[in-house]
């Protein structure tokens, strides 16, 4: 959550400089830096299911080695993110967004290019940690680079005149700082000793395979994260993009921060139910399962309230303006609702990577957000007028139909199947034949 918090930061003090500046780094932060984010998230949550697994099955060897892997093919991702991240004013204005926002969102996106590789570092380590349920470490870590973040920020940004770029290069830095940080307790704590026996060959051996588990885990939620930025991008396809573009950054921006508590609870289940299936503990599994999602919903519900009790003046802690936070009054109601759902679909997501579903997830948000919640966001959004609202609407009911199909297949699972096609999953893993996760859900 502190390492979004972050993010969000870094376009707060963007958005001060000007609504112009906001507008971009929106778009450079919520559109092209999320692309990046998705991928590489995405990509590591095959580390997730695997060291999940063979954490509660004792196999403590394999989670470096699953590390090792994960962040070699990140690495060689980021090399391919980084000509998108350099051509990102051409593909801007290619999607049509206006010229001037293009050109400042650029500005912004070059700053976070060594941000990219701090992803294909960071996202297997936290998986690798979380794997053994080792997190306060991570927390601490992020908590002292959140005021490293602060300060430098404001230097950067008002001080030293360095504007946007000035603010993405310091998240850059921010990022990295994570990593080392995480990477000296891997190496240095007792509590890894069983995991983490230094570098080793053997996580060259086995990359293609790894790279088609690493691909379906990506699809699954790449198309998940993905699927809100593109209706960010349309919303400067509208009349007057400026407001609608800061009206719906400052709804999104407010619905990430309630989302970081939702994705704890997300690595909650997906840790919990990967250890128990690993373990062999089925009814342990589903028990998890329902605990968490009580928990997630509850948070989510009352953040709702406070959202709905702030409407009218919560815009004014991103920027400036009546006509934003008028806007941002009348997108409220869609955001509450929006919260609320997101407390129960990111645990359910969670418990789809703890089982291995991602190819199953994949599918469900294919339908769900892009033959569905996108279309009707384009077809409120500009055929009938609606604006920003129109597009949220599309927001709320892609999200919706998906909750209601992953609620279904999470009722209907059968743990005890699902514990033995953990169990063949680890077995042929650690053989080093091609790995398969469950498409037959």
């Amino acid at each position: 959550m502190i390492n979004y918090l972050m993010s969000m930061l870094t376009q707060i003090f963007s958005g001060h400089l000007g609504n112009l500046e906001y507008a971009a780094a929106s778009l450079g932060n919520n559109g092209v830096q999320t692309f990046a984010y998705g991928l590489m998230l995405g990509m590591g949550s095959a580390v997730e299911t695997l060291c999940g697994q063979a954490y509660g099955a004792h196999r403590y060897g394999m989670l470096g080695i699953y590390l090792q892997r994960s962040a070699i093919l990140l690495t060689l991702t980021g090399v391919l993110l980084t000509i998108i991240y350099i051509f990102s004013k051409p593909i801007l204005l290619l999607l049509g967004e206006a010229p001037d926002i293009a050109s400042e969102a650029a500005i912004f996106i070059y700053g976070l290019i060594p941000q990219i590789f701090a992803y294909a570092a960071n996202f297997p380590i936290q998986k690798f940690l979380q794997a053994q349920s080792i997190v306060a470490p991570s927390a601490y870590i992020s908590f002292g680079t959140l005021a490293f973040h602060v300060l430098f920020s404001w230097l950067a940004t008002y001080k030293l005149g360095l504007g946007l770029l000035g603010s993405s290069l310091v998240l850059s830095v921010s990022w990295w700082i994570v990593v080392v940080g995480q990477f000296i307790y891997i190496v240095k704590s007792e509590r890894c000793k069983k995991t983490w026996a230094g570098f080793n060959m053997e996580a060259f051996h086995g990359l293609w395979s790894f790279f088609r588990l690493s691909v379906a885990s990506a699809v699954m939620l790449c198309l998940e994260t993905w699927y809100i930025q593109i209706l960010v991008l349309l919303a400067g396809l509208l009349d007057h993009p400026e407001v609608a573009l800061d009206s719906l950054s400052v709804c999104t921006t407010i619905s990430g921060w309630v989302f970081m508590i939702s994705v704890g609870f997300n690595a909650a289940a997906s840790v919990r139910v990967g250890n128990e299936l690993g373990a062999g503990h089925p009814k342990t599994a589903a028990f998890s399962v329902l605990v968490v999602n009580c928990l997630s919903t509850i948070c989510a519900i009352i953040a709702a309230i406070i959202v709905l009790a702030l409407r009218h003046v919560i815009s004014y802690i991103f920027t400036e303006g009546e006509t934003v936070a008028d806007a941002v009054s009348e997108l409220t109601p869609y955001l509450a609702v929006s919260l609320v759902l997101n407390g129960i679909q990111p645990v359910l997501s969670g418990v789809a990577v703890g089982c291995g579903w991602q190819t199953f997830v994949a599918y469900v948000n294919v339908g769900c957000y892009y033959l569905i919640g996108i279309p009707l966001g384009a077809l409120f959004g500009f055929y009938f007028k609606y604006g920003a609202k129109g597009i949220w609407i599309g927001i709320i009911s892609g999200v919706f139909l998906q909750t209601l199909i992953l609620l279904w297949t999470t009722f209907r699972t059968d743990w005890n199947k699902e514990v033995e096609i953990a169990q063949k999953r680890l077995a042929t893993w650690d053989d080093q034949k091609q790995p398969l996760l469950n498409d037959d859900k």
